[in-house]
């Protein structure tokens, strides 16, 4: 590998990695544009315990409901869906302990709007005025969606119905034309006086849809009316187990300490590396950078990934471990070196005798972390998430990122081995060293590109 070239490469690669930390922490406008800029670290999603925000526990009924299961995620997507349709696009449903639902809802400004919305999940009755006659029930209601419906010129809300549903609303549409019908809300068993609709039935309702026309109000009226009709078509009961306000004052505390302390252990690390291995420490360096750009960008853009106080903890686990894989190849190199080797023969034996070590401590730790992902719940389960991602890349900045620049940086200088922190053992014999043909078999071999062994050894 030519001077020159390893030089052009490693100023390449500089290029790529300024653009990187800039798109990862700067928020900008585009030049000559109104596009706005958002960083990979502002577009992180926060988790409860970092943004603020409230969150409940349901208990649910499990005893004498046939697949209880299915119809607990059925409730948990709709409960989901509930939320999303009333503007609570980060709230989180999951369930716990397989009877449980857990509702987190981060970053509200109206606790209270929220607590009336989910705080007493219930059940749904479509009566006929006339005879008090209960036509469906939310069992019998698949979705509802408000919306402007610009040919009738007004608001709507729009049913899907269940086959079985579909089949009782119309019969029962057809008998009662022209009579009025009203949708409660019951909850504990008991009907609440007022209706939260009442409708003139204007023909019989057939195929399994109907429309609810809502003439004089507003659009946001219909989206409230399908969001109450959808917390009553739960598939289980809920009843309110717990529920709490968390301040976002505590969460930004709590996320600025964390990233003090991030900060303040990197500093540290860093100067220990550069200390101890000297132009491999640089190395190091900045293959921790690379690896907190990918970890921003990967939090940034993944959406089933929050991040939480536990899930910090992930990352700064994570990152000691690319410390430590960093520590391993260069101790490797070390001892190579001590033993009679080049620069560049050391650098060759040293990877190849830690990637084995490396790879065995993480693929344990990958092991954990997916077993933390599956069985865990909340803060858990973001724990297991944030570590997995993390090691991962870890594994790839160690094996290949800290690589590839060492081989660059020992294309331009291998021979002066204080530059790389290195020191020959005591009982070293310089005739031990490889000649130069020897050394330029080795550099032959290691910079050769994957899978040209012929050519390297031509």
């Amino acid at each position: 590998m030519k001077k020159k070239s390893s030089i052009i490469k490693l100023a390449l690669i500089g290029v790529v990695l300024v653009i990187g930390i800039v798109l990862s922490v700067c928020s900008f406008r585009l030049p000559f544009s109104y596009y706005n800029y958002n960083s990979f670290a502002s577009s992180i999603k926060l988790g409860l315990d970092l943004k603020g925000g409230i969150y409940a526990v349901y208990d649910s009924e499990s005893a004498g409901v046939d697949n209880f299961d299915a119809k607990l995620a059925g409730t948990q997507k709709r409960l989901q869906d509930l939320l999303v349709s009333k503007g609570y696009t980060e709230a989180l449903v999951t369930i716990e302990d397989k009877t449980r639902l857990r509702v987190e809802v981060p970053d509200v400004d109206n606790p209270s709007a929220v607590f009336e919305l989910i705080g007493k999940p219930a059940e749904l009755e479509f009566v006929l005025d006339d005879t008090d006659e209960i036509v469906i029930t939310g069992d019998h209601v698949k979705s509802a969606e408000g919306y402007y419906d610009s040919s009738q010129g007004a608001p709507v809300v729009s049913l899907e119905l269940t086959d079985e549903g579909a089949d009782r609303f119309g019969e029962i549409t057809a008998a009662n034309v022209n009579k009025t019908m009203s949708i409660y809300i019951v909850t504990d068993g008991v009907r609440d006086e007022t209706p939260i609709s009442t409708a003139t039935i204007q023909e019989a309702i057939t195929g399994g849809r109907a429309q609810i026309t809502m003439s004089g109000q507003e659009t946001q009226d219909a989206v409230d009316l399908a969001a109450q009709i959808m917390s009553g078509t739960f598939d289980v009961k809920l009843s309110l187990k717990e529920s709490s306000t968390i301040s976002p004052t505590l969460g930004e505390h709590a996320l600025f300490l964390g990233i003090i302390a991030g900060a303040v252990g990197l500093l540290l690390v860093i100067a220990f590396l550069i200390w101890r291995y000297r132009l491999f420490g640089v190395v190091a360096t900045i293959a921790l950078v690379v690896y907190t750009v990918l970890m921003l960008f990967f939090l940034a853009v993944l959406p089933w990934v929050q991040l939480t106080l536990p899930g910090i903890a992930g990352i700064l686990l994570s990152l000691g471990m690319a410390v430590d894989g960093n520590i391993v190849i260069y101790e490797r190199i070390k001892d190579e070196f001590r033993d009679g080797k080049s620069i560049l023969a050391s650098l060759h034996a040293g990877f190849k005798k830690a990637t084995v070590a490396i790879f065995d401590s993480n693929i344990t730790t990958i092991f954990a972390a997916i077993i933390l992902i599956i069985f865990g719940t909340g803060t858990i389960s973001g724990f297991g998430i944030t570590l997995l991602i993390g090691i991962i890349l870890s594994m790839f900045t160690s094996l290949v990122v800290t690589r590839g620049l060492c081989k660059y940086f020992t294309a331009i200088n291998n021979t002066n081995e204080k530059l790389y922190g290195l020191k020959r053992g005591k009982d070293f014999v310089p005739e031990n060293l490889e000649n130069a043909e020897e050394v330029e078999e080795e550099v032959k071999e290691i910079t050769a590109p994957a899978g040209d062994t012929e050519g390297a050894q031509a």
